[in-house]
């Protein structure tokens, strides 16, 4: 038995890192991949809200799919077959229509899996408290396993070639030593679309070797309601659960602000501005936050039941404040930009993943999907939805004067929003103590 439960772990583990390195091998650089492309901020922002979109859309439908109709392995082998093809596609062209939809396509299929994976791997756990931080790195080990292939991709391999090098270290010194710069560099970033299709399809095909989840029944008692995602918005007339709602969307849009931006502030040179970091150890650089994730993962467990579901939260919340302030204060030392990356493992953990054991901890299991959906609503959708339609105008237009952005002003705006949200956590978010008071029934 016990080898057993090893076994399913060991699956939902790897099922973890495949969805969660389709994300991480495109999403870092696109950002500035779109301007190089010729699209205008409106059509970035398009492109880029076809996530967020996607999570609003799966909220009502989906995930309702999902929770009474399909087979979950079913379901995800599906998105991620059609879905890998999509993101593989965008690849391939720089015509704005042609990426939209191919992203949009893309988007629709892939952000339902989030919450799936995230209720296959609950409905297979005896202690999710325990258990879960252990499973879902996995997906922080893909996010990581997804950028440190680009730091040989963006290498000028010609210039390599045309070097003399004695023995591996050597050779491995040239390598590192000459990325691709500018246009080369832009271009080449058309690689992370192709190899996050190649592992959708891989994880489209490993979902079918998943362990077995039914597909739970309503209850048809009088007044039961059959759409799973109407059950889930019930929940919000919870106070605490409305609350921890509202501070996920604030918070959500202040992780996603870091998304639009670190990338370029590494990226832009130091007398602009930016840190001044060369093209092929971005995404490493930015990779070593999901590295300390893997730590904080192992700790998850222990950390909640010291310190409770409010003051976990909280320290997720002000870890975006410390890294902010740093990113504003800390002047253009590469070196303290680089080690605050660490937070990111407090920020996601402390919060993101535990938002969704509180979920699954407070909801009825029967809308599983859809109350993973509800709050996947703000961290995915809304909260996206946010950032990444105002993101591109803040730091084009509003922070720009010239060619030089005022990244000291920039980051002050998520530094405040998380700031003012880690107050309301902290003086209205009241969760019950475990037992009596959790939610067992929307109608409780």
């Amino acid at each position: 038995m016990a080898t057993t439960s090893r076994s399913i772990k060991g699956q939902l583990f790897i099922m973890m890192v495949l969805e969660f390195f389709i994300w991480g091998a495109w999403l870092p650089l696109i950002f500035g991949y779109l301007p190089s492309l010729g699209f205008s901020p409106g059509q970035q922002a398009l492109i880029l809200n076809a996530f967020p979109v996607a999570s609003i859309v799966g909220m009502f439908f989906s995930n309702q799919w999902a929770d009474r109709k399909f087979i979950p392995e079913k379901f995800l082998a599906f998105s991620h077959l059609i879905g890998g093809l999509a993101i593989l596609g965008c690849g391939f062209t720089k015509d704005f229509t042609s990426f939209f939809i191919l992203m949009l396509v893309h988007c629709l299929l892939y952000v339902p899996t989030i919450s799936i994976t995230n209720s296959i791997a609950f409905a297979h756990m005896k202690d999710p408290e325990k258990e879960f931080g252990i499973v879902r790195m996995g997906g922080t080990i893909g996010w990581v396993l997804a950028a440190w292939p680009f730091t040989f991709i963006f290498v000028n391999w010609p210039a390599v070639h045309a070097l003399t090098s004695s023995g591996i270290i050597d050779w491995l010194g040239n390598v590192f030593a000459n990325p691709l710069v500018g246009d080369a560099a832009k271009a080449a970033t058309k690689w992370t679309f192709v190899v996050a299709g190649i592992a959708s399809l891989a994880l489209s095909a490993f979902s079918l070797l998943l362990p077995y989840s039914e597909v739970k029944k309503t209850v048809q008692d009088s007044g039961s309601e059959k759409l799973a995602w109407v059950e889930a918005l019930r929940l919000l007339k919870h106070p605490y659960i409305l609350i921890l709602w509202l501070v996920t969307l604030v918070d959500s849009f202040v992780h996603n602000c870091y998304f639009n931006w670190t990338g370029v502030f590494l990226g832009t040179a130091k007398n602009a501005g930016g840190v001044g970091i060369a093209s092929n150890w971005i995404t490493p650089v930015m990779s070593l936050g999901q590295i300390a994730e893997i730590s904080t993962m192992f700790i998850l467990g222990t950390t909640l039941k010291r310190l409770g579901w409010k003051l976990t939260m909280i320290v997720g919340v002000l870890g975006h404040a410390a890294r902010f302030a740093v990113y504003a204060f800390g002047g253009q030392s590469a070196a303290s930009i680089i080690a605050i990356q660490l937070l990111h493992g407090v920020c996601y953990a402390f919060f993101f993943a535990t938002v969704y054991i509180f979920v699954d901890s407070n909801c009825p299991k029967d809308i599983r999907t859809s109350a993973q959906g509800l709050f996947n609503l703000q961290i995915l959708g809304l909260g996206a939805l946010l950032a990444n339609s105002i993101c591109p105008w803040l730091i084009q237009s509003v922070y720009t004067t010239g060619n030089q952005v005022d990244f000291k002003a920039l980051f002050m705006v998520p530094l405040l929003a998380s700031s003012v949200a880690a107050i309301v956590l902290a003086l209205m978010f009241k969760p019950p103590t475990r037992g009596p008071g959790i939610v067992q029934s929307v109608n409780a």
